[in-house]
Parts: C-alpha cells; sequence; structure tokens
C-alpha cells in the first residue's frame, strides 16, 4: 500500500487502524474543527489536536443513513438549467481571519472591504 494514489495504513496495538491523510478543509470548517477541538479538550482535561478533534468526531457520529436504492426503470432524470447563484471570492487572508474569529469568538457579523 505505499502507492501514492492510496492512503497509508498503519495497525495500532489498541486494534484500531491509523490511516494517514490530507484533506483539503475551508476555513469555516477548520474553524468548527478548532471548536471541537476546545470543547474535546475542556472534557479531557488536557490539550488536544485537530487531528484527535477530527478522529474523535469520526468515531462518535451515528453512521450515515444507507442510500435507498431506485429501480432504474423508474428513476427520474436530473433537471437541467438549474442555475446556481456564484458568492464573491474572499482573499485567503479574509477567510483565515473570519476563521479566528469564529474560532475565537469575536465576529462582529459584518465583512470589512
Amino acid at each position: 500500500m505505499t502507492d501514492p494514489g492510496f492512503p497509508s495504513i498503519q495497525a495500532l496495538p489498541d486494534g484500531d487502524a491509523e490511516v494517514s491523510l490530507v484533506v483539503r478543509l475551508t476555513w469555516e470548517d477548520v474553524a468548527a474543527l478548532g471548536q471541537d477541538a476546545a470543547r474535546l479538550a475542556a472534557r479531557v482535561k488536557r490539550p488536544v489536536t485537530l487531528d484527535e478533534a477530527a478522529s474523535h468526531r469520526l468515531r462518535t457520529r451515528p453512521p450515515a443513513p444507507q442510500p435507498k436504492t431506485v429501480p432504474q426503470e423508474r428513476a427520474q432524470p436530473a433537471v437541467a438549467g438549474t442555475t446556481v447563484s456564484t458568492l464573491p471570492a474572499r482573499s485567503p487572508q479574509e477567510q483565515a481571519r473570519q476563521a479566528i474569529e469564529k474560532i475565537n469568538g469575536t465576529a462582529n457579523g459584518h465583512e470589512t472591504a
């Protein structure tokens, strides 16, 4: 499993497995993960890494519902012509600032230009 297309998997002594991967997240998701880490750290009364918070969240979330299969003859085609409005792009600095404010609870509810 050393193929660069597959994540590295390692068996751990406690019977769990460790999967190393890189995840691309929005700043809002990073902020939410930071809040999860803070809550977990308060509960276990020690510092917690974002890796640990992500692992904890994955272990404690309810299982995803199984998708219902639709017989092929009854499946409806996707609706064409749906438009999605685009939001103005934010700079990475603005995204980082907003994420930090969200983590610190200091967001003031308005953006600066």
